[in-house]
């Protein structure tokens, strides 16, 4: 039986990020890839220039036709620019039933550019993160939704349970840098380190392609911290073997 698992992101024109690279990481794990675009986004490499959002009528339309047809194992939320976009997420995951969802919490580019209207990441935090079983923010995303300043393991920790209470099943904090090792710190209520050498370079598109790995493996039935691991190992292959197409920032080999 296939399994299949839906993004719900930004498109992204160099392939490197939103809803192009989950689909890569889905196909690399013989997961069948969906897809429902949240925006248009007019980016290169060195960087995201404009975000035109998708209308509600287009947006729900998406969802609905697809979900009443295919019910996909696992799913996962990138970048969602509007706030009413939080609503009609939560509508489709509670008529559809759907499981195993994972919420990467992007809400600036690596450029420095907003992805979302003011007031989104308050909605996914009260609305969608009860509903997921895993959330993959970033120091600085963990920093945003917490309004704590992260500077160290201890910082993230207490960031980590705040996040928890605020009902993921799982957080993973990713982004630490302790000594020469990038660490990500899953909590589930016990801390686990999930470790690995870190790169040198700046790369587009690791957050995305790390939800996703995350996402295709919940759907063939990994457990989550399995899963965080092997994703984890996926993203240090795709680093190591990241090419530069463009004058900015290296795209990772999905």
């Amino acid at each position: 039986m296939t399994k299949t698992a839906l993004t719900i992101a930004g498109s992204d024109p160099t392939g490197g990020a939103g809803l192009q690279a989950d689909l890569k990481v889905f196909r690399y794990f013989n997961v069948h890839g969906l897809s429902v675009v949240t925006s248009i986004t007019a980016q290169n490499t060195q960087g995201v220039d404009s975000v035109f959002p998708v209308g509600r009528e287009a947006f729900q339309k998406q969802l609905d036709v697809i979900l009443s047809d295919i019910k996909p194992d696992a799913l996962k939320t990138g970048m969602i620019y509007s706030k009413w976009m939080i609503d009609v997420v939560v509508r489709v995951i509670r008529e559809y039933s759907l499981k195993n969802l994972v919420i990467d919490p992007v809400s600036v580019s690596s450029s420095g550019k907003s992805l979302m209207e003011d007031g989104t990441l308050d909605e996914i935090k009260d609305k969608l993160f009860p509903l997921s079983k895993v959330i993959t923010p970033n120091i600085y995303e963990a920093s945003v939704l917490t309004g704590m300043l992260i500077e160290d393991r201890s910082g993230m920790e207490q960031a980590a349970k705040a996040l928890k209470n605020m009902g993921p099943e799982i957080v993973v904090i990713t982004g630490g840098h302790l000594n020469n090792t990038a660490l990500d710190l899953y909590y589930d209520g016990e801390f686990r380190k999930v470790e690995s050498e870190k790169m040198k370079g700046e790369y587009h598109g690791t957050g995305c392609a790390f939800s996703a790995a995350i996402t295709a493996l919940l759907a063939l039935n990994y457990t989550p911290l399995k899963a965080v691991r092997k994703a984890k190992e996926f993203i240090k292959t795709a680093i190591k073997e990241s090419f530069r197409i463009g004058k900015g920032t290296g795209l990772l080999n999905l």
